[in-house]
């Protein structure tokens, strides 16, 4: 048990992923554990910078493992990136008496986390993205919950694909990370996936299609990046001109793939990474991320987080492209 008080607050910031919730509640009651005091900045870095807060017991984040989004809310900040916004945040924090911050967000939250750190305040990041694009950790909070709200659709889409003898594009998210189109290309069977990391021509995808419609398949899985160098709508038109054999129907999943319940494994992994934060901060630990690697959680240094981007894997880009024979 602690013998000092220690405050520490908590945020999350950027888009939201399923299992954020779970890991605010393992900060929370993990807080409380060592009789610190925990506060809960609402939306955000903007809530940084406008001192709300508000602070959180073991009732407050009850009820609240199954539910989506965060209930402490998000925004994107520019006045955040200016130094009058990070001085005015940090004057706040002093304010409140605020001893360590766990930041929970993507790429863009865990460059903020930083800056906070370069300037003496004690600040450990959580990864949290559904498209898995952050150095450091093998698995961010989200993505397993997204990739399997993909593979639900598209198994949907493929009855009707099937019926109708039709093409189906499915555009998920990921402006510069494939992870989720290459992965669910995978998951789902698609014929063909398109994602930033790798560019394709509209005569290559039509061969595809073509060959397989060809070879007697009744209908074709796309999966396009919304990243990918051709969009989904321009390439279904293109398709339909050139006459492949299918005709094209296009479907893009949005921003349900941010929603729904947490699966298992972002509720477990998000528990172990909210844990793990606040043990580093009151061990004195800053300016570092927890990240999954195999199957520990580890320190990172943010440093190192923020200046590696993390593309899709040319690994599973190859297997999808095996395996959609």
């Amino acid at each position: 048990m602690m013998e000092k008080s220690f405050t520490l607050g908590i945020l999350t910031s950027g888009g939201d992923s399923p299992g954020m919730n779970s890991c605010i509640r393992a900060v929370v009651r993990t807080a409380l554990s060592q009789n610190a005091r925990i506060l809960g900045v609402l939306n955000g870095f903007e809530g940084l910078i406008n001192g709300e807060f508000r602070p959180l017991g073991a009732r407050d984040v009850g009820g609240i493992l199954q539910r989506g989004g965060t209930v402490l809310h998000t925004h994107r900040s520019e006045h955040f990136k200016e130094p009058a916004g990070q001085r005015e945040a940090i004057r706040h924090m002093n304010e409140a008496g605020m001893d360590g911050l766990v930041v929970i967000g993507g790429d863009g939250s865990l460059r903020g986390a930083h800056v906070l750190a370069q300037q003496g305040i004690a600040v450990l990041g959580v990864p949290a993205s559904i498209d898995n694009d952050i150095w450091g950790s093998d698995m961010a909070i989200g993505a397993d919950t997204a990739l399997n709200t993909i593979m639900d659709a598209v198994d949907k889409l493929r009855d009707t694909a099937s019926s109708h003898n039709r093409a189906f594009l499915v555009e998920t998210m990921g402006r510069g990370s494939g992870y989720l189109a290459v992965l669910a290309g995978i998951i789902c069977g698609a014929e063909i996936v398109l994602c930033p990391e790798i560019k394709v021509t509209v005569a290559e995808v039509a061969a595809v299609i073509e060959d397989a419609y060809r070879r007697g398949k009744n209908h074709s899985i796309l999966i396009v990046a919304e990243g990918a160098n051709i969009r989904a709508a321009e390439l279904a038109r293109s398709l339909d001109e050139m006459d492949v054999g299918f005709k094209t129907r296009v479907t893009i999943l949005g921003h349900i793939q941010r929603g729904g319940s947490p699966t298992a494994f972002d509720r477990l992994l998000a528990a172990r990474l909210g844990v793990k934060a606040v043990q580093g901060l009151l061990e004195g630990k800053s300016d570092v991320m927890v990240g999954l690697q195999g199957r520990e959680v580890e320190f990172v240094p943010l440093e190192e987080v923020t200046s590696h981007p993390r593309p899709a894997d040319l690994k599973d880009i190859n297997m999808a492209r095996m395996l959609a024979q």
